[in-house]
């Protein structure tokens, strides 16, 4: 389980508080309008951002001794963070040695992650001469190599076209669901909560809510969802 307790995110006159627990395999949507903080509360989570108050813990281990790289998570940005100089197998050992001295082995799941995000063959081709469904299949390959239980979503298929979006956003809740991986995952369009994520968090006015099931929260939003909804 991921739970938020007591905490307080200050920056520069913006102020978050949130006191919540995602259970663990959950896969949860953020939403919210605009600078409220969801991408914060994301960057809180992986160690990014340090909070003013309160503490982040996994199963209830205390987060905040932790840097970044040794947090049990993968996030996954807008911008995929691939190295366009590196091979997609290269971008995707990444994830497994950063000095990318690769064993055999690592080698066989590499391929193997290749094949489970629909890349098979292709891990010799540069990032650049992928679609965006190929490059966000990269990163979340990447993601999957790392076999952290927690993946954080900021956002990384909105540039993406709605076929490939649901594309990928099935890829992920496919992949949740075998591997019992929990799933934050920030949005800006309720359609994406609703395809893939039973609880949402709501994030405005300077809290973020306890998760509450996505259709219920949808269907008959607080006022402030549904000015944000446009209801």
């Amino acid at each position: 389980m991921l739970t938020l307790d007591g905490l307080v995110v200050e920056q520069e006159g913006f102020r978050l508080e949130a006191g919540l627990a995602v259970p663990e395999g959950a896969i949860c949507a953020l939403l919210g309008p605009s600078g409220a903080g969801k991408s914060t509360l994301l960057s809180v989570i992986a160690g990014f951002v340090a909070p003013a108050a309160g503490r982040v813990s996994w199963q209830g281990r205390d987060l905040a001794p932790l840097p970044p790289g040794r947090r049990p998570l993968s996030i996954l940005f807008q911008d995929q963070n691939l190295f366009p100089h590196l091979t997609v197998a290269q971008n995707l050992g990444l994830g497994l040695r950063p000095d990318l001295r690769l064993s055999p082995a690592d080698h066989a799941r590499i391929d193997e992650a290749l094949a489970r995000t629909g890349l098979a063959g292709l891990g010799p081709r540069k990032p650049g001469t992928l679609s965006g469904g190929q490059q966000g299949r990269v990163a979340l390959a990447r993601a999957l190599l790392r076999r952290r239980p927690l993946l954080l979503l900021d956002e990384p298929f909105s540039a993406l076209g709605p076929g490939l979006k649901a594309e990928m956003l099935d890829l992920v809740r496919g992949i949740a669901a075998e591997t019992g991986t929990t799933v934050l995952m920030v949005s800006h369009d309720p359609a994406d909560a609703r395809r893939i994520a039973p609880l949402t968090i709501l994030v405005a006015e300077g809290r973020a809510l306890p998760p509450a099931p996505t259709a219920a929260l949808l269907d008959h939003p607080p006022p402030v969802l549904a000015a944000y909804l446009g209801k």
